[in-house]
């Protein structure tokens, strides 16, 4: 698992790093886990963009994943592991002794053989799932569950993991990778490791074609816009965007003001807030 970069044949090689893709064992995936998805494109149910800069993009198929990790005590052993274009982690091929077949977030350091197995009781191993209540101090830990049973909804993205600090009650209060400390019912599953491709962090697409690819559209800074456009537009030359702090098309404050809800209900789950990102001001990129 690690990273390859090119020479500059051509501009968009010069900057190009992906994957080496070494960890790839199978390259076609397991039918019986494939269904269609609908692409949105950045639109609501009624045909309205509200999330701009979406679309196009190549087609893809959703593999679906075991996020509940809900099959109790009964050992499976990683087949394969494979690419997934709905994700930046890896996903593994797991069958099961009853004959089932599931794909699961493939944790760092797991390999083709490697055994799992999830319940109240197993072994504190890589790729094994359990409440966690039954995970010791100091492990770390992804595909976390919010609420027991729905299946795990944090840590999920490559090289991503969260640390269990602390037990209190029937709450167990968890470092997660922003460095928030929060609490989860000890009910909730875990699964043991961090999840593995952490190398993707130090790729470079190399080119605007491969965010394309990707289904992300142009973005265009709003001091190049007409006022009809944005706020910061209009104006003669390179102009200052003749306001206090920066806005969003919409003259809402931005780069900086927090969007968080006041009273938002799990604000009492929150032990220790998450770092301070560094506020850019009036210098800075605007929206």
């Amino acid at each position: 698992m690690g990273i390859r970069a090119f020479r500059p044949y051509t501009p968009g090689t010069r900057e190009r790093v992906v994957s080496d893709y070494a960890e790839i064992t199978r390259n076609e995936p397991e039918k019986s886990l494939l269904v269609s998805k609908h692409r949105r494109k950045g639109r609501n149910n009624r045909g309205v963009i509200t999330c701009r800069h979406r679309g196009g993009g190549h087609k893809r198929l959703y593999r679906i994943i075991d996020f509940k990790r809900d099959k109790r005590n009964v050992p499976g052993k990683i087949v394969s592991i494979e690419y997934d274009p709905n994700r930046n982690a890896r996903i593994s091929l797991v069958y099961y002794e009853d004959g089932e077949k599931r794909y699961i977030l493939t944790p760092a350091g797991v390999h083709v053989g490697t055994p799992i197995i999830a319940g109240d009781e197993t072994p504190i191993e890589v790729g094994n799932a359990m409440p966690l209540q039954n995970i010791p101090l100091g492990t770390t830990v992804h595909n976390v569950e919010l609420v027991a049973g729905k299946g795990g909804q944090i840590v999920r993205a490559a090289g991503a993991s969260a640390q269990v600090v602390a037990k209190e009650g029937n709450y167990v209060a968890l470092k997660l990778p922003s460095t928030e400390v929060r609490l989860v019912r000890k009910e909730c599953y875990a699964t043991i490791g961090a999840v593995g491709n952490a190398e993707v962090r130090n790729t470079s697409l190399g080119k605007a074609g491969r965010k394309r690819w990707l289904g992300r559209r142009p973005e265009v800074r709003g001091s190049v816009m007409n006022p009809v456009d944005h706020p910061h537009g209009g104006g003669e030359g390179r102009a200052p965007i003749g306001r206090s702090g920066p806005v969003t098309p919409w003259g809402k404050p931005a780069l900086g003001r927090k969007t968080r809800k006041k009273n938002k209900q799990s604000d009492r789950l929150i032990q220790r807030r998450r770092r301070k990102s560094s506020k850019r001001g009036r210098g800075g990129r605007d929206a």
